[in-house]
């Protein structure tokens, strides 16, 4: 900002879209340029930008203490969920106790995920495979995803009426019989869809990400 002489008018700031001069005893030229300040990320991961589709969902869990990061500085978003993690997910949610005991013998004492598979077993949420097997280092479907966010819903004694309508989806054939309820479930709330293109892919592993996504939409649409 300049005087009629073209001398500098001192300007203060007041806030980020406020400011103030003294008015000089002639006109003031006024010229601003604004700039966008980049955004930045807020979370501890260098492997999540603020430009990723999944920022947002990582952000919700890391703030809300859903999803840890696998080490301090890594979220590790392209990697698989495994049957351990997604019932840690649940045990962090739940602030879940500790069962008094074992519940599988591939589930050792001490391992990270001990309490919370015992956890998940405990209260229904997370079976095992039968014979004392929980299989957890096994990576997880999405549609065993829906059918234990279906269970986990029930035991919270929500609403798991809602039947979305999964015609629209081109390889609806690969949804297996015993979890079609659960995926119409998620579908009709709005918890998880399809990848694009009609496609639901319900036999397929999902991402760190991707679960990231689902638990926000799950936490904003049902887990009010």
């Amino acid at each position: 900002m300049t005087d009629a002489d073209g001398y500098d008018v001192t300007v203060k700031e007041i806030s980020p879209t406020e400011y103030i001069f003294k008015m000089p005893a002639s006109k003031v030229t006024v010229e601003a340029e604004f700039v966008k300040t980049p955004e930045t990320s807020t979370l501890p991961y260098n492997d999540v930008d603020v430009d990723d589709w999944f920022y947002g969902a990582a952000e919700y869990a890391y703030n809300n203490g859903i999803m840890s990061g696998m080490g301090a500085t890594q979220f590790a978003p392209n990697i698989n969920l495994s049957r351990a993690m997604l019932a840690q997910i649940l045990y962090n949610m739940e602030s879940g106790t500790p069962v008094s005991s074992a519940q599988f013998a591939d589930v050792v004492a001490g391992a990270w995920y001990a309490d919370a598979v015992n956890w998940a077993a405990a209260n229904g949420t997370v079976g095992g495979y039968g014979d004392g097997i929980s299989g957890p280092e096994i990576n997880i479907s999405r549609e065993q995803i829906a059918v234990i966010l279906y269970r986990y819903a029930s035991y919270k004694g929500y609403n798991v009426s809602t039947k979305g309508d999964l015609s629209a989806f081109t390889d609806i054939d690969k949804l297996s019989d015993w979890a079609e309820e659960a995926v119409a479930w998620v579908v009709g709330e709005n918890v998880f869809g399809g990848k694009g293109k009609g496609v639901l892919d319900p036999t397929g592993l999902a991402t760190r990400a991707e679960v990231a996504q689902i638990f926000m939409n799950f936490c904003e649409n049902i887990d009010k």
